[in-house]
């Protein structure tokens, strides 16, 4: 039996709202959407205050070199891909929710470890505790929001987590700032219990995914959830739309089947690109950088408070953006803003060698806004809710903590030898690398990522490459049991389901 697709929204046109949606957007959608985010929240803060803490860590933990410095920064990225690995199988097995809270109760214990550290080891350790909660939180919070929401705002609810990382971010950079003169690196660590402590109890008073609960057979529980935040006429269209696509049961082996694959590498390779394009060195190293350039501490870490704050605002503008003009306008622009802030750096570093004065630290610090804002409007928001689209609904959680493993991965790499890849070609040379990097995945986006918005089932199978009859994962058209002869349809393609309620309500 073959899924029934909902009318396809013509080109341009936006879909009409729900009746029950017209007073305005369902306030529990957007305060279930808002507690979940302060996952992100975590995520930015934690990411980000290191680099402030690195500034004043020497002081207890004295000698600590270069090499121990990177070490410190980048550990927790390995905790993180192991907590995005972790999280998406917990995640498909237990629910969303429960990983959730899972996920807020093990920054509690990391954040509180760092802070309360009497050595760099146990510090070290800490790291990667909390990394194993930023992993979860950077996977399981866009999933959750994404099969929560209804689909005409699902674009700027998802965005919340970004919105949320930079929120998290910009704190770290103004906590460090006003921790500066008493150099208190514990304090910056330990006050991420605050958000932490509130996301553990928020979360209890949330409910959990209607499309799990779906996938599970519970479909009265999730019939109940999505009375809330859909349009009566739609939840039986969505219910089975999701039925089916639940029906095969996911395993690894199911991310390696060639009809699955290109959505695979389409995740994977945002993944990397978003971090090999440089944006986490400047988020952890930028007052390093800064303060090597010839800024004082203080005035590197209020330079810091710019970018963060220019972050958080293009965040806002991506948001209110996503669901208008669509996610690859925003991608392709933000890419080509990142080439023309990092070439920026490149050439006042080139011009005016390491240590910067005058015009030549201006025009530094606005090659910085001009990146980072880019950022923030393109690639930061788009991988994260591209990667909560493009997916079966039977795999989805598998699949995001893949490409998020690859997102960690890449961070990974590229923080652990950023100070040695300095040391090896300079500050120009660097940045002209990163330069290089953005304009390969401008090319790369421009080619081969979908539009998602607004866009059916059917929609975003044909802009993959898809044939036009909806299968399930593992090939089959939907509902045919296994061990059924699937005609010979030519060359192996990828099936991508929404899976989600994009479908039904659109």
């Amino acid at each position: 039996m073959a899924t029934a697709t909902p009318p396809r929204t013509p080109p341009g046109a936006t879909p009409a709202s729900p009746p029950a949606a017209s007073a305005g957007i369902r306030r529990h959608v957007v305060w279930s959407a808002g507690i979940t985010a302060l996952g992100g929240l975590l995520f930015g803060y934690d990411t980000g205050v290191i680099s402030g803490a690195l500034l004043f860590i020497g002081k207890d933990f004295h000698g600590v070199s270069s090499t121990q410095k990177e070490l410190l920064t980048s550990i927790l990225l390995l905790g993180a891909v192991a907590g995005a690995l972790l999280a998406g199988r917990i995640a498909d097995r237990v629910g969303r929710r429960p990983t959730v809270l899972g996920t807020a109760a093990v920054f509690v214990a990391g954040v509180l470890l760092a802070a309360f550290s009497p050595g760099y080891v146990v510090l070290l350790a800490a790291r990667v505790v909390i990394g194993l909660a930023v992993g979860s939180a950077s996977m399981v919070v866009p999933l959750y929001i994404g099969e929560v929401a209804p689909p005409r705002i699902r674009g700027a609810l998802v965005s919340f987590n970004q919105l949320a990382i930079t929120l998290g971010i910009l704190v770290s950079y103004l906590v460090d700032y006003g921790l500066s003169a008493s150099g208190n690196w514990r304090l910056m660590f330990g006050l991420a219990t605050i958000p932490a402590i509130a996301m553990f109890v928020g979360m209890l008073f949330q409910r959990e995914s209607p499309h799990w609960l779906i996938g599970q057979g519970r479909e009265d529980e999730a019939r109940t959830i999505l009375e809330r935040s859909r349009d009566h006429g739609a939840i039986d269209a969505e219910i089975g739309q999701v039925r089916e696509l639940s029906r095969h049961t996911s395993t690894a082996r199911d991310l390696l089947n060639p009809k699955i694959r290109p959505a695979l590498t389409v995740g994977i390779a945002l993944a990397v690109f978003q971090q090999i394009t440089g944006i986490n060195t400047i988020i952890y190293y930028a007052p390093t950088l800064l303060s090597a350039a010839g800024f004082g501490h203080s005035a590197a870490l209020l330079a810091n408070v710019g970018n963060g704050a220019v972050n958080v605002g293009m965040t806002i503008v991506a948001i209110r953006l996503l669901d208008r003009t669509g996610r690859r306008p925003l991608l392709l622009s933000g890419t080509c803003g990142m080439a023309v802030g990092m070439m920026m750096l490149a050439l006042t570093f080139l011009i005016g060698g390491s240590h910067l004065h005058g015009a030549g630290a201006y025009v530094a610090i606005a090659g910085l806004l001009v990146y980072t804002g880019s950022f923030a409007v393109g690639l930061g928001p788009v991988f994260w809710l591209l990667i909560s689209e493009i997916y079966p609904v039977a795999i989805r959680g598998r699949a995001m903590s893949v490409a998020a493993i690859a997102n960690w991965g890449a961070n990974f790499a590229v923080t652990v030898s950023f100070l040695t890849l300095l040391a090896a070609m300079g500050d120009a040379g660097t940045f002209f690398l990163f330069a290089a990097l953005t304009i390969a995945a401008l090319g790369y986006f421009y080619r081969k990522v979908p539009e998602t918005k607004n866009r059916t089932l059917p929609d975003i199978e044909r802009d993959l490459g898809l044939p036009a009859t909806a299968k399930n994962v593992s090939g089959r058209p939907a509902g045919e049991k296994p061990g059924s002869a699937v005609p010979h349809r030519g060359n192996p393609t990828t099936t991508i389901h929404e899976g989600d309620e994009g479908n039904a309500d659109q």
